[in-house]
C-alpha cells in the first residue's frame, strides 16, 4: 500500500511540473510575450551600440591629441592641406527668361477647320468594316 501511494505521489508531482513547464512555454510564446522580449533586446542592442560609438570618439580624440603632440600642432590651428583644392569659381547669373514660343499660324484658307462639330462628325468618317470599340479598362 505504501508503494502504491510513494508512485501515485510521485506521478501526481510529475504531472504537476510538466503542466506547469508547459504552461510557462506557451506564456514565453505568446505573441504579447515575444513582441516584449523582442523590444528588450532591441533597447538593449541600441545601448550596446551607443557605448561602442561613445568609446571610439573616446579613441579618436585621444588619438588625435596624441599625434598632435607628436606633431607639434596646436590645436587652435588647423593646418592648411597641401593639396587643398580652390574654391569654385562663382557661377554666371541666370539671364533673362527667353521670349515665350509665338501662336501658331493659322491654317491656310481652303483647310478645313477643326471645330466642335468636326470632332463629333470624325466617328461619322470611320470605315464600317473596323468599327472602333473603346473600353476604359483598354481590354477592346
Amino acid at each position: 500500500m505504501i508503494r502504491r501511494a510513494f508512485w501515485f505521489t510521485t506521478g501526481a508531482a510529475a504531472g504537476i511540473w510538466a503542466t506547469t513547464r508547459v504552461q510557462r512555454t506557451l506564456r514565453a510564446l505568446a505573441p504579447d510575450s515575444l513582441a516584449h522580449r523582442a523590444a528588450d533586446r532591441a533597447l538593449a542592442a541600441g545601448h550596446r551600440a551607443r557605448d561602442f560609438a561613445r568609446d571610439v570618439r573616446v579613441g579618436m580624440a585621444q588619438r588625435e591629441h596624441e599625434l598632435n603632440e607628436a606633431l607639434g600642432l596646436t590645436a587652435g590651428e588647423p593646418p592648411a592641406p597641401a593639396g587643398a583644392l580652390a574654391p569654385p569659381p562663382p557661377r554666371p547669373a541666370l539671364g533673362p527668361a527667353p521670349a515665350p514660343a509665338a501662336p501658331p499660324a493659322p491654317l491656310a484658307p481652303g483647310a478645313p477647320q477643326r471645330t466642335q462639330a468636326n470632332r463629333k462628325n470624325r466617328s461619322e468618317t470611320r470605315k464600317p468594316g473596323n468599327p472602333e470599340k473603346r473600353t476604359t479598362d483598354g481590354v477592346g
